[in-house]
């Protein structure tokens, strides 16, 4: 064999010493392809006779359909066919909801298109199927329905009154459960013991989720063979997959789903959508291949909303700042249905109310509440964001009450990092952490005693442009989840995530996947994953990923569970072909394989270095099988499914000062740091991505962001032009930096990091606005801190009069 076919064939060995691919700062693999065009997604996918499908929408938040009458968008030009819900009844079973948290809970019928009742506004009630999108969308304005109003149900706690009007008339209440915990003491006793006691109230407004790419969907049918592809812009694409052949009828043996590249999804694509049930109806009654794409004001009506809570807490103390118990009811909207996971959202959330810190005793009670708006369901933390702003407005509220330091109120009560392994109030097991480096850090990055400071001499000043100053010390929980909690917690899933690895004859690598990356990532750290420990160069992994045919198990991505779940399964899949190559090796060798030692994607045996294989000479000798151990495959393939043993605990701390304009409302960041500990880092580049995408998104809900409807339960922030999305010039510099503490749940030692800028974010920033604000005495601005909200809350507070309560929208 010549020398270049040897190299082709057992590829290039890694130099001694050579620096690992973990830790590394690679670019990522995806993105020449990506960013240069040369890709595919949902909505580019072209197939012979092609069809598309627009959706007529509610224009009404609540009402009777008392009739639908399709007859006159058939005579539209390029219009194919049209349906309404009581068309497709027989083919559409209701929507899944995989969480009942409850025994009790309430669960109505979810159809994909309306039957008798419109509950929410964008609520779909026909399809149209035409030739080419255009036509689709023209011939919906010749449909007639026929509304009858009903009463539309927007306020949380008017909902939950004996005389309220239903949603749900059949069901006979607003209320979706009550879900309560109980930990530590009771906290009356504690309350009793208290010398201070904290209440307030936090509204969580709704987010509108914006993913780069909509939402789509795709499905081709083999009319032959009964099978089905169905492409979509998702998320879930194994989940999809079992819930689509509930919801159709369709056998799952016969169903593919595959995500194309996915632009983006920060939970909004967890979902199993009513436009992708029709669809696959759709191409199943006309054999046809079909196609739908939202558009941007669609799917603000549409796609699922985020957050949308009313938190009263209640914190008692000592006068020295030790906290005794934490108390929180919580009333959560749920919108008009309960979609895949709504239910449990702020169920999630529930344990992470304590945070980092130690108390006696915890009470939390969360109701769910039906409205007539737009479902609401995962958003990015899904839950965990809303806890961590609570529990941090409330320590700073306990701070200002005590007379001390903010940080210092912190210090006194969170977990100190030699009491690790830690069971926290809320009965979870914090397996590893250091608050107090990653706060020593953030507050030299920052200069915090610099800025508070210059913060009291423009105070006394008496400037009309004041400094504030927010912190934000929080945790989570990763990895979602061990199997036996999530049963324990009534989800209808498991945890587990799986990984397989091909070793082709070459010595070249395939990794399949079962997490479906939307931009995290996932093939170059994988990648990283796979080569540090099969030995090989990065630039011969191939990661495969988002296809139920070629990656046949999987559950998904979402909950930062993708790398400490499904990078640990490609880590303990590649362990399992190295212990195969390793027999094959000392076969070769004539050695004991416990004589066989692995470095470097060698093996050599021991006081032997010159006796050694490359692992791509193994793979080849294994292809040809003309010389493998007796009974042993000749393969080096390898598969792993892994449950999480625990979940996975990042945490960090989060400093941003502001300054705020007393006269105007505005308000500016004028620096941000945070030092967040995510365990071991695989790709410092993603890490910081992804810290900062998170990052923006905590500071939109912060400032920007918020879901508006008015009192007959119609979006008035339903377009870009009304729904504030910042952009890169209205955010600010960030300085970040980390912290090391691996987990010890995972053998990557990693954390997860996707959800962390976010959760922390947040009560940074509001922190920082109040801080500036109350020694005006204002001790609260609602979400998002416009200017004019700002403006009022100063105006209130100089006035002697109350703070405006705003109604819980």
């Amino acid at each position: 064999m010549t020398d270049q076919a040897d190299r082709a064939v057992h590829g290039a060995e890694r130099t001694e010493g050579a620096e690992g691919e973990v830790g590394r700062s690679r670019l990522r693999k995806e993105d020449a392809r990506l960013v240069t065009g040369q890709t595919n997604w949902t909505d580019n996918i072209s197939v012979t006779g092609l069809l598309h499908l627009a959706f007529l929408r509610s224009p009404m938040a609540h009402a009777r359909v008392e009739r639908v009458d399709v007859s006159a968008a058939l005579e539209r030009p390029g219009v194919v066919a049209a349906f309404t819900g009581r068309d497709l009844a027989d083919a559409l079973g209701s929507l899944p909801c995989a969480w009942p948290v409850t025994e009790d809970m309430v669960l109505p019928d979810h159809p994909p298109l309306a039957l008798d009742e419109v509950r929410h506004a964008g609520d779909p009630v026909a399809v149209v199927v035409a030739r080419d999108r255009y036509a689709a969308a023209d011939a919906l304005e010749a449909i007639e329905v026929d509304y009858a109003p009903l009463p539309p149900v927007l306020d949380l706690e008017a909902a939950l009154a004996e005389d309220a009007p239903l949603v749900h008339a059949d069901q006979g209440t607003n209320r979706a459960y009550d879900w309560p915990l109980r930990c530590g003491e009771p906290y009356e006793r504690a309350r009793e013991r208290a010398d201070v006691v904290i209440r307030r109230r936090y509204v969580q407004q709704r987010l509108i989720p914006n993913a780069m790419e909509p939402r789509a969907v795709v499905v081709t049918p083999l009319a032959a063979s009964g099978e089905y592809t169905v492409y979509s812009a998702t998320q879930i694409p194994h989940i999809l997959r079992i819930m689509l052949s509930v919801v159709c009828g369709v056998p799952e043996h016969k169903l593919r789903v595959i995500a194309p590249d996915v632009g983006g999804g920060f939970g909004s694509k967890l979902q199993v959508y009513g436009e992708e049930a029709v669809a696959l109806a759709l191409a199943r009654r006309l054999g046809r291949p079909v196609k739908w794409t939202e558009s941007r004001s669609e799917g603000y009506l549409a796609t699922h909303h985020g957050r949308g809570m009313i938190q009263d807490v209640e914190l008692a103390a000592t006068r020295e700042g030790r906290l005794l118990g934490l108390k929180v009811d919580l009333l959560a909207d749920m919108g008009a249905y309960l979609m895949l996971v709504t239910p449990g959202i702020p169920v999630l959330g529930a344990f992470m109310y304590p945070a980092i810190y130690k108390m006696d005793s915890y009470e939390f009670d969360c109701t769910g509440v039906f409205t007539t708006r737009t479902p609401t369901d995962a958003y990015r933390g899904a839950g965990r964001p809303e806890a961590t702003f609570a529990i941090e407005r409330t320590m700073d509220e306990l701070a200002a009450e005590l007379g001390l330091d903010p940080v210092e109120v912190r210090r006194r009560n969170w977990i100190r990092h030699g009491e690790f392994p830690y069971d926290s109030i809320a009965g979870l097991t914090y397996d590893s952490g250091n608050y107090e480096a990653a706060t020593d850090k953030a507050l030299a990055l920052f200069g915090y005693d610099e800025l508070r400071a210059e913060q009291r001499e423009r105070a006394e000043r008496g400037d009309a442009v004041r400094l504030g100053i927010g912190v934000s010390t929080y945790t989570e929980m990763c990895g979602l989840a061990p199997s036996r909690v999530l049963r324990d917690l009534r989800y209808s899933a498991g945890g587990w995530e799986a990984a397989s690895i091909r070793v082709l004859p070459t010595g070249k690598v395939e990794v399949v996947t079962g997490t479906s990356p939307h931009g995290q990532g996932h093939v170059t750290c994988w990648s990283q994953i796979a080569a540090d420990v099969i030995g090989v160069p990065f630039e011969d992994v191939e990661v495969v990923h988002g296809d139920t045919l070629v990656a046949p198990q999987g559950m998904d991505t979402y909950g930062s569970r993708s790398l400490v779940v499904g990078g640990a399964a490609v880590h303990r899949a590649a362990e399992k072909v190295v212990d195969r190559a390793r027999k094959v090796a000392a076969h070769l060798l004539e050695a004991s394989e416990d004589d066989v030692e692995f470095k470097g994607g060698v093996f050599s045996v021991k006081g032997s270095p010159e006796a050694r294989r490359t692992i791509q000479e193994v793979a080849f000798e294994t292809f040809t099988s003309h010389d493998v151990p007796e009974g042993m495959e000749p393969t080096l393939n390898a598969g792993h499914v892994l449950d999480p043993e625990n979940f996975s605990y990042p945490h960090g701390t989060h400093l941003c000062a502001v300054e705020v304009d007393t006269e105007t409302g505005q308000t500016s960041i004028r620096s941000y740091v945070c030092v967040d500990d995510v365990g071991r880092v695989i790709n410092p580049m993603i890490v910081e991505g992804q810290v900062h995408g998170g990052l923006a998104q905590g500071i939109a809900q912060a400032l920007f962001e918020e879901a508006v409807y008015d009192t007959e339960g119609n979006l008035v922030s339903g377009t870009m032009a009304d729904y504030l999305v910042p952009s890169a010039a209205d955010l600010p510099e960030f300085t970040t930096d980390r912290t090391e503490t691996p987990a010890t749940s995972n053998p990557l030692g990693a954390k997860g990091v996707g959800e962390a800028g976010t959760i922390a974010s947040t009560p940074a920033v509001v922190n920082a606005v109040v801080d500036a604000l109350r020694p005006l005495g204002v001790t609260d601005v609602r979400m998002p801190c416009t200017p004019e909200r700002v403006w009022e809350a100063v105006r209130a507070a100089g006035s002697g009069r109350p703070e405006p309560e705003e109604a819980a929208r």
